[in-house]
């Protein structure tokens, strides 16, 4: 969770000095020859043919989607906005689960979804003013859709080989597109890159990329899918803290009221669900 909750900051981090564009190829990059060398030292087999289906739709939505568009959300709202938007992931990876891995959530599940849902919502409206979404808020809701995708297709292969060997493919598959992306979309040689910029990009690329991941897919195997993402309910209050403290963001009051009724949200809707899968046992 920790890991994961230092991606926004670090993507604001490494917009100062990168594109979007290139800063999704580049960390993909990283994360892809991190995978295939971790892959070609412990001598893995090719996987199951019936796994690549999910390896290639968690790939695309968690080393391409993801990534892409927190880096375009990143370069109109603040990391601790979009961490309270990202604070209802949680309930959206449990829906995703109940659609693509056969859960079935209780009818109180649903309903705080709707809660957590309006409550997000009005956080955006308030804090944009003139009542309307902004494209930043957009790119967020976007990656609210393909973060939970990407942790159900991941939890589902999870079940089946270990956690690091499922981001490890994950990566490894869109390493020849983000290789040459990154040699094409170079920055120029008159580009002046901060430290500050190179290390947001590590970041992203070696730990949000590839060994967040490692961890949170074995924690899918153990706990499952949407128990597991009861881990992120503290995840926005890690990113508010991380705004403070890496992009000199203020912590006001009212986000940490807003991110709190968040919290309380997907607190109740995870309850209501495990509730009910223990009264079908």
């Amino acid at each position: 969770m920790c890991l994961f909750a230092g991606t926004l900051p670090a993507t604001r981090v490494a917009l100062s000095g990168f594109e979007p564009v290139f800063l999704t190829a580049a960390r993909g990059a990283l994360a892809g020859v991190t995978g295939l060398v971790v892959l070609v030292l412990t001598r893995k087999p090719f996987p199951a043919r019936s796994d690549w289906i999910d390896l290639m739709a968690g790939a695309l939505c968690s080393v391409l989607a993801f990534p892409l568009l927190a880096a375009f959300a990143m370069k109109t709202v603040p990391a601790g906005h979009g961490g309270v938007v990202q604070g209802i992931l949680p309930l959206a990876t449990a829906a995703a689960a109940a659609i693509f891995a056969h859960e079935r959530p209780s009818p109180g599940f649903w309903l705080a979804s709707l809660v957590g849902a309006a409550v997000v919502l009005a956080f955006v409206l308030r804090r944009n003013g003139d009542g309307a979404v902004s494209a930043g808020d957009i790119f967020l809701i976007g990656t609210v859709v393909a973060g939970a995708l990407g942790y159900t297709f991941s939890g589902r292969l999870a079940a089946r080989m270990p956690g690091w060997e499922v981001i490890s493919w994950q990566v490894v598959i869109l390493l020849p597109v983000a290789g040459l992306l990154t040699f094409f979309l170079w920055p120029s040689g008159d580009s002046v890159i901060s430290p500050m910029a190179l290390a947001g990009l590590g970041y992203v690329g070696f730990f949000s990329q590839y060994a967040a991941f490692v961890v949170f897919n074995a924690a899918m195997a153990i706990g499952g899918i949407a128990r597991a993402g009861q881990v992120m309910l503290l995840q926005p209050f890690v990113i508010v803290a991380l705004a403070w403290l890496v992009n000199s963001e203020p912590i006001t009051l009212e986000t940490i009221a807003f991110a709190a009724a968040v919290v309380v949200t997907v607190l109740i809707g995870q309850k209501a669900r495990v509730a009910s899968s223990m009264r079908r046992q």
